[in-house]
């Protein structure tokens, strides 16, 4: 036990904000219940408070991937933080990469075959790139011939393109890949 238990007058939600922000990687909601001895329902609203409270223009953001939560800076204030750091400005994305970015974020969980039959062509150097720059990972195995790796994106991915979850994704329009002219759509031409 803690020498300092919270007091009555601390409410879940610093309780949280705390643990968050002490919390090397992101959380369930389970995990921050056990953590702060409180009910689950109780973790969610505290989590609400604070995610209302974070976008009313305040630097930090929780965000939300795989069911877990974590605590983060604003997007928006990222060319601040890498100057602090002393960072280079992340290194841009290949059209590749982007493309084949795309295709996991909508497409997850995916394989290399997956994503190699839509795009057209080997993946193999843009996944390995991804991978490296953390924005997509392993998540398992495809049932199949060969069990061929499965893709997902990652926390660094949401933080990469601003965004809080996987759900604020644009929808993908369907329709705007289709054409009326059956052999625009095939994939590889005679």
């Amino acid at each position: 036990m803690s020498e300092f238990p919270p007091t009555p007058s601390q409410d879940i939600s610093a309780v949280l904000e705390a643990m968050l922000f002490a919390a090397p990687t992101g959380m369930t909601l389970s995990q921050l219940a056990e953590a702060s001895e409180k009910k689950g329902v109780e973790v969610e609203e505290g989590l609400k408070i604070l995610e209302q409270r974070y976008n009313q223009g305040g630097g930090l953001r929780l965000k939300w991937h795989k069911g877990k939560v974590e605590l983060t800076t604003a997007p928006e204030l990222a060319v601040h933080i890498e100057k602090l750091l002393e960072l280079e400005s992340n290194s841009r994305l290949s059209r590749a990469g982007v493309e084949t970015m795309a295709i996991v974020a909508y497409k997850q969980p995916i394989t290399r075959p997956g994503i190699d039959a839509i795009r057209g062509v080997n993946s193999d150097g843009v996944i390995k790139s991804l991978l490296m720059k953390g924005l997509i990972e392993e998540t398992g195995r495809a049932e199949g011939p060969g069990r061929p790796i499965l893709y997902c994106t990652t926390s660094a991915f949401l933080q990469q393109f601003g965004l809080q979850s996987i759900g604020e994704l644009p929808p993908y329009d369907y329709e705007a890949d289709t054409s009326e002219n059956p052999e625009d759509n095939q994939i590889l031409k005679d």
